[in-house]
């Protein structure tokens, strides 16, 4: 009963967590987030894994950095096999075209799929006083509605960000951009970090094309049940 529109965000240490949390959900997921503190704590080895278990693998380590720099990096991350990289877009324009253009140019020449490259928008732990108190003028709304603009106008295949902003995003950028949405917390859960969540329903209602969670599902006492309810719930939005 899988639904390829969750992403399960592997928010653990280690592999054997990997492993256990991986195999306890069996069939029901199929596509996996590996963040920054996974990924800097076991290596490559994980999204391996991952891949030999046929499983999707959106490997989220939001690049920021010069251009050159930044398409370095994801193309030696493309070649670990994951199937979505990401970036800031806050990086600019020019990083983000130049790391889209160099990744695909080297896919094509080494004769692989490239992998989709999405841009984060403005994380979803930062509320209008965060944003303000960094001396942005513009509304967080505004703001991340203009950066996927620009990331889709530097050729990404779309973006990180809330599903407060994902109706807006897609009316912005059309049917075909891809809008993967973390703080995602299925009705009467625990917000913990996020400032600006959702429910399955209402962020898939509003656009979005992936969710992303994590706690809901690795905290839950029967993390296999609790996937299999968020799915049930996201397939009431096709």
């Amino acid at each position: 009963m899988a639904d390829e529109r969750l992403i399960a965000a592997l928010d653990v240490h280690t592999m054997d967590d990997v492993k256990r949390l991986v195999t306890t959900l069996g069939d029901s997921v199929t596509y996996y987030k590996v963040g920054m503190e996974l990924f800097y704590g076991v290596g490559a080895q994980v999204v391996t894994w991952l891949r030999e278990q046929d499983k999707d693998v959106f490997l989220d380590l939001k690049l920021h950095d010069i251009p050159n720099t930044a398409a370095g990096g994801i193309c030696s991350l493309m070649r670990l096999g994951a199937t979505m990289l990401n970036v800031h877009a806050s990086g600019g324009y020019t990083m983000m075209k130049t790391a889209c253009d160099r990744m695909h140019a080297e896919a094509a020449e080494l004769g692989v799929k490239c992998p989709k490259l999405i841009a984060v928008t403005v994380l979803t732990s930062i509320n209008q006083d965060d944003w303000r108190d960094m001396g942005l003028a513009l509304q967080i709304k505004s703001a991340v509605v203009r950066l996927a603009r620009l990331a889709q106008k530097a050729g990404l295949d779309g973006v990180v960000a809330s599903a407060q902003e994902a109706s807006l995003i897609r009316e912005a950028c059309g049917k075909d951009f891809l809008i993967v949405t973390p703080g995602i917390r299925p009705a009467g859960s625990d917000t913990y970090d996020q400032s600006r969540v959702a429910t399955p329903t209402s962020a898939l209602t509003d656009g979005a094309t992936h969710l992303v969670i994590g706690r809901p599902i690795y905290a839950a006492d029967d993390p296999k049940a609790a996937a299999e309810k968020i799915i049930n719930e996201m397939e009431k939005v096709r």
